[in-house]
């Protein structure tokens, strides 16, 4: 049990900081929000939980592949934003295409037998 609760609260503190810091040092926010921290907190969590080091290489190399479609989104939404499209709307597009790319990845890899 108190290891769930110290991911929870390391996972979590990690979103408010950066949400925190946003407000005051925007780009410092930004430098630690593209920090793979979700993916190397996740690893760390399955390597303390004695998960195989097979599963956690797979997730390492899992994560490189689909890392790789959801950066567009990453363009997209400022460029509408400064098109003056709102939030939630450029959040959309943002999301939906990097649907789209994920399909799009899956497909692509599938036909170098790797199957994600």
């Amino acid at each position: 049990m108190i290891w769930y609760i110290v991911k929870l609260l390391v996972s979590a503190g990690i979103i408010v900081l950066i949400s925190e810091l946003s407000k005051k040092l925007p780009l410092l926010a930004s430098l630690i929000a593209s920090l793979p921290l979700v993916s190397v907190l996740g690893m760390v969590w399955m390597y303390g939980e004695k998960v195989e080091t097979e599963k956690i290489a797979a997730h390492a190399e899992g994560t490189f592949w689909y890392v790789l479609p959801s950066l567009p989104m990453f363009l997209v939404m400022p460029w509408m934003m400064k098109k003056g499209i709102s939030f939630p709307a450029s959040l959309a597009a943002g999301v939906a295409l990097t649907g789209v790319l994920y399909l799009l990845m899956t497909k692509a890899l599938a036909k170098f037998g790797m199957n994600l």
